[in-house]
């Protein structure tokens, strides 16, 4: 993992210094120094991983992240995938994955999970997936509720990309550590996370620089053009449904 990861780490630390990203991380003292723990981070862009790892680099700690089996498809993420230590996961059978993961952080590693399962293209939080509560009640490790906000500006469903020298801020929150009971009712847990994490969403937005009204980027929520939750949910399920035909004719012709 190290040699990689830490290639890895210098890429994107060039690419951001490239853009002249103006990051800020905050809370960090909430992220283990040594132990495992589940970091449950929103998801609103395709590259809002990189500022997580920089941030988790100045506590000297490393994150393994949970990421879609669909990944291997392609040769060079495979590579990436296999040599950062991250856990793919299929979702029609996830159990493996499941069982790397809780493993993992029993061995004192960090796992990061996106329990929205997909970029929210209304960026605010989608209902979350109860992965996260259940691994981190069973290792008896904390949760720690992240936010990632202004990556989306650079990379993300109905945006305008914006990868080139840009100056924009990006701010990472790490919100105080969540101890799960192992007995404790997962899905109550879960909609409890959500709760708290919203919360913190809307800090790390209230203290964001002022968006212009009507910007791509912003929740309709503050002003911005981009759909509500329940207008971004139809759009969604409908690209889900378009994933899931073009799985299914390529099992069949795999036959």
């Amino acid at each position: 993992m190290e040699p990689v990861y830490r290639v890895l780490e210098g890429l994107a630390s060039t690419i951001h210094a490239t853009q002249g990203t103006r990051r800020r991380f905050f809370g960090v003292d909430n992220i283990p120094a040594a132990d495992g723990g589940v970091l449950v981070v929103n998801h609103t862009g395709y590259v809002d991983f990189m500022p997580l790892g920089l941030a988790l680099r100045t506590r000297r700690r490393r994150a393994r992240f949970l990421v879609k089996s669909e990944l291997m498809d392609v040769g060079i993420m495979r590579f990436l995938v296999k040599h950062a230590r991250a856990v793919p996961v299929d979702r029609t059978a996830g159990g493996e994955a499941y069982r790397l993961a809780v493993q993992a952080l029993r061995a004192g590693e960090l796992i990061a999970v996106y329990p929205e399962s997909t970029i929210s293209r209304s960026f605010e939080l989608k209902e979350f997936k109860s992965g996260a509560v259940r691994m981190a009640a069973e290792a008896q490790v904390p949760v720690v509720p992240t936010i990632v906000w202004g990556a989306h500006r650079q990379w993300s469903k109905g945006v305008e990309r914006r990868m080139g020298r840009h100056r924009i801020p990006i701010d990472v929150e790490f919100g105080e550590p969540i101890w799960i009971p192992a007995d404790a009712d997962v899905d109550a847990e879960t909609v409890r996370l959500h709760e708290k994490m919203t919360a913190l969403l809307h800090r790390v937005q209230e203290r964001y620089p002022e968006a212009p009204t009507g910007a791509d980027w912003v929740p309709a929520r503050l002003g911005g053009s981009a759909p509500t939750s329940d207008a971004a949910l139809v759009i969604e399920d409908a690209e889900a449904a378009e994933k899931a035909a073009r799985r299914a004719e390529k099992r069949k012709k795999q036959r």
